[in-house]
Order: structure tokens, then C-alpha cells, then sequence
């Protein structure tokens, strides 16, 4: 599910100021004490003749109420002549920091992911396998909606998250692949295909979706995730017996999986350009660095979501 984050978050949003500014040099610089526009460069009128060679400007050295130091005078010279301050220079988020950030979460996944895939794929340790999914499934649900909701971005939390995630995708893409062999590249390559497409037409084709179509998604969003919900209660309760629980169910000879499933990957879709937007906005904005972990979290929710719904439309086809 999208990161709730960068639709509450006034940040994120567009609707909250934009970074406080502070008095910088026309390169970008934060100003020393006593700095004035144009001082150590101001030129002679036009038509009057300049200081000759060794006599010092007038006033120079002499106290005053904005009088600088020769020293700072130098360091002042030194940060007006500087090359121009990047976001990085000035503490802000950057895409780099974004994608440095995604990759080191997917690290984690990874890393947990595989160890709980051999542990599935083990006869003597796949006992392990339910309980593994189950407590990665709910850990990562706790944590994803706290760390969706907090006002400011937690390193911590976003890696705890990533472990719980790491171990609910490692089971559940094993047990997958043990039932359907093949099935897990199959996904992930579905998954890639989506994020470059949809990164391509954010890019270059200037996609966006803004206004009612927004609002229509996250009320879309909202409904998959209590059909989701219900249909797991059902499921675990044994209400419902199909190994697929309420999707199992057929609507003129199509399962209602294939259907959610279909309308669950537009959705996640459309939400992978709504986060670049959000991350663009929050770059654009001069965010503090510390927000790239909002950026790569709400990232890695979408894409995480993106690859369990092709999972899980794969393994559905394959049943029928």
C-alpha cells in the first residue's frame, strides 16, 4: 500500500511551507558574521578612477559598526567566489540520498528474505515456515502503519519493518516457489517491468495523478485494504475454505482473485507515481536529508505490494 506519509505529511504534500531560509551567499553558502552583498567585490563608479596600486580602500581596518576582520574579509571573499551549493552542501534530501536509502531497506529484505526461503525450503526446519509468515505478515503491517503515520521518519523503525518484511516475503515467495517452480522470477520481473514503465512515463511522458483521480485511488486503496483484511480473518478462522479465501470465488467463470488482483496492480501503479511526486516535491522543497527515509519507505511499500499482487495473480493463473 502507498505511504501514507507523503499524503499527510505537509512536507510531502505541498501544502506546508517550504524549508526555512536562511541567509546565503549568492552562490548558496551560509553567510559568516558581518557578510554584506557585494563586500569585498565593490567596484569604483563609472568614470572615476580606482584606489591606486598598494593604497588600501578607505575605511579598511578602521572600526565601524558592520566592520569585518581581514580574515573574515578573506573567508567571505572565498565563499562569494565558491562554486554553487548543492542540496547536499546545504543538508537537504537528494535523489541519491532516496535511492541510497531504498537500496540499503531492500539489503535487509533481502538478506532476511533468503534466510527464511531456506528455512521453508528445508524439510527439517519448513515447521517453521507458518509461524515465520504470519509473525513477519502482522510485524510488518504494525510497523508500516506506524511508521506511515509518524510526523518524522525513523531510521529504526523503517528497518525493523524491513526485517518483518524481509521474513514474510522470504516464506511466502518460498512456499510459492516449491508449489509453482519458476513462479518467484516470474514476479519479480512483472514487478521491474511495472516500476520502469511507470517510472518512464512519470519521466518523460509527464504522467501524474492529481485531483479526483487521486482522491478516487486512495479510496480505492482503502477498500482493497479492508477486503484484504476480511478475506484474511476468513481465511484463518476457517470460514472460508478455499486456499484463496474469498478471491477463490468465481464471477462468470473468472476467480475474484484475478479481478482484485488486475485492479490491485493499476492501483499500486498509479501509486508508484504519485511517491515519485511526493519525492520530487519533497527534493524541489530543500526537505532535511532525514526525509529521504520517508521517500524510500513509502518506495519500497509500493513496490513490495506491486510484487505480492503479481505473485499471487501468477500462482491463481496457474491453478486454473
Amino acid at each position: 500500500m502507498s505511504n501514507p506519509f507523503f499524503s499527510r505529511s505537509a512536507a510531502f504534500n505541498g501544502r506546508g511551507p517550504v524549508a526555512p531560509a536562511q541567509t546565503v551567499t549568492p552562490n548558496g553558502y551560509p553567510t559568516m558574521p558581518g557578510y554584506q552583498p557585494g563586500a569585498g567585490r565593490a567596484q569604483a563608479a563609472y568614470g572615476q578612477a580606482s584606489a591606486g596600486y598598494g593604497q588600501a580602500p578607505a575605511g579598511y581596518g578602521q572600526a565601524g559598526p558592520q566592520s569585518v576582520s581581514p580574515q573574515q574579509l578573506s573567508q567571505l571573499e572565498a565563499q562569494y567566489g565558491a562554486p554553487s551549493a548543492t542540496n547536499v552542501d546545504r543538508g537537504r534530501m537528494t535523489y541519491d540520498d532516496v535511492i541510497i536509502r531504498t537500496a540499503g531497506i531492500f539489503a535487509v529484505i533481502l538478506a532476511v528474505g533468503a534466510l527464511a526461503w531456506n528455512l521453508v525450503s528445508n524439510p527439517d526446519t519448513v515447521a517453521l515456515g507458518y509461524p515465520l509468515m504470519i509473525g513477519g505478515a502482522v510485524g510488518a503491517l504494525i510497523l508500516g502503519l506506524v511508521n506511515s503515520f509518524k510526523r518524522e521518519p525513523s531510521p529504526v523503525l523503517i528497518m525493523l519493518y524491513a526485517l518483518f518484511e524481509g521474513a514474510m516475503l522470504g516464506s511466502v515467495s518460498g512456499v510459492m516457489e516449491i508449489l509453482y517452480p519458476g513462479i518467484v522470477v516470474q514476479a519479480v520481473l512483472a514487478t521491474l517491468a511495472t516500476f520502469t514503465v511507470m517510472l518512464c512515463a512519470y519521466k518523460f511522458a509527464g504522467f501524474r495523478v492529481t485531483g479526483r483521480a487521486a482522491r478516487i485511488l486512495v479510496v480505492a486503496m482503502g477498500g482493497y485494504l479492508l477486503f484484504s483484511v476480511v478475506n484474511f480473518l476468513l481465511m484463518v478462522t476457517g470460514v472460508v475454505d478455499d486456499p484463496w479465501g474469498l478471491r477463490g470465488v468465481e464471477v462468470m467463470g473468472i476467480p475474484l482473485g484475478l479481478i482484485v488482483g488486475v485492479l490491485a496492480v493499476v492501483m499500486a501503479s498509479f501509486s508508484l507515481a504519485m511517491d515519485f511526486e511526493a519525492i520530487q516535491r519533497g527534493v524541489e522543497r530543500g526537505l532535511p536529508t532525514r526525509y529521504a527515509w520517508a521517500g524510500a519507505f513509502g518506495l519500497v511499500v509500493t513496490i513490495v505490494w506491486l510484487y505480492v499482487e503479481f505473485l499471487r495473480i501468477l500462482a491463481i493463473l496457474r491453478d486454473n
